[in-house]
């Protein structure tokens, strides 16, 4: 299943590795794969855990002729420790992470053209499977501060991530689904990593997905801590301001 040691020696250095983590995803993974074999640099790698699958997602991967496929089916605790597998079995200067019913856009390969600093987190805009209802959902569109990264989760799907990044954090599994907002608080808040945002749209992805099903009442719980904790005191006051202002405002509305 896993790449074998020599020829994965041979494929070292590549400039993107695309991470996914399946599970009885072949419905979608074709199209996935289509998508990446049409839009990613050359010198990609796609990173594949599979929690398991029992459908024809395996027969997918053994099928995959084109790309350079990275992978491995085995039991897991959900898709942030699956996709901390992934980051360990990585190759690629940059990670970026997508699931198998997204499809990659033609400007991604515009953004992987801009990576340069190996300490640079490279993101962009993402296209709902709705059709950018941009009137709906402005607020994932753009460059994120570290206010409004307090305010809004980014979308994990717009961002190229150095490996430096995955040397120092992982995906914690406490967050069912919000773990990748916490990484982005770790990382907008790590002066080691400067963050550059493109005006590109680099995907497509699924508005009907896991995190759109289940809430994180972990996460809903911790919040203000760990912004307080991760992107710094002026940002956490300002927060907590808006916070009771908005519920100051719904109070008097009911």
């Amino acid at each position: 299943m896993n790449m074998p040691e020599r020829e994965l020696e041979a494929q070292k250095g590549f400039l993107v590795s695309i991470v996914i983590a399946t599970y009885n995803a072949g419905a979608y993974l074709e199209d996935c794969l289509q998508s990446i074999r049409l839009y990613a640099p050359e010198s990609t790698e796609v990173v594949i855990m599979d929690g398991g699958s029992k459908d024809e997602t395996i027969s997918i991967l053994q099928r995959e002729a084109k790309l350079v496929l990275n992978w491995a089916s085995e039991p897991d605790d959900g898709i942030y420790d699956a996709l901390n597998k992934a980051t360990r079995k990585a190759n690629g200067r940059w990670l970026y992470f997508m699931g198998a019913d997204d499809r990659l856009l033609p400007e991604f390969k515009t953004l992987a053209g801009q990576l340069k600093d190996p300490h640079t987190v490279y993101y962009a805009n993402s296209l709902d499977n709705f059709g950018d209802r941009e009137h709906v959902f402005p607020l994932l569109k753009g460059a994120f501060s570290k206010y409004r990264l307090a305010k809004f989760c980014m979308n994990h799907q717009s961002i190229l991530y150095p490996a430096a990044v995955f040397e120092k954090y992982q995906y914690n599994l406490q967050y069912k689904i919000s773990a990748d907002y916490v990484l982005n608080m770790q990382v907008w808040g790590d002066a080691q990593f400067k963050k550059v945002y493109y005006p590109f749209t680099i995907v497509s992805y699924d508005m009907n997905g896991v995190s759109s099903q289940i809430k994180d009442s972990a996460f809903r719980r911790d919040k203000p801590e760990l912004v307080k904790k991760h992107l710094g005191w002026l940002i956490y006051l300002r927060y907590r301001i808006k916070k009771y202002k908005e519920n100051r405002r719904h109070n008097f509305e009911i």
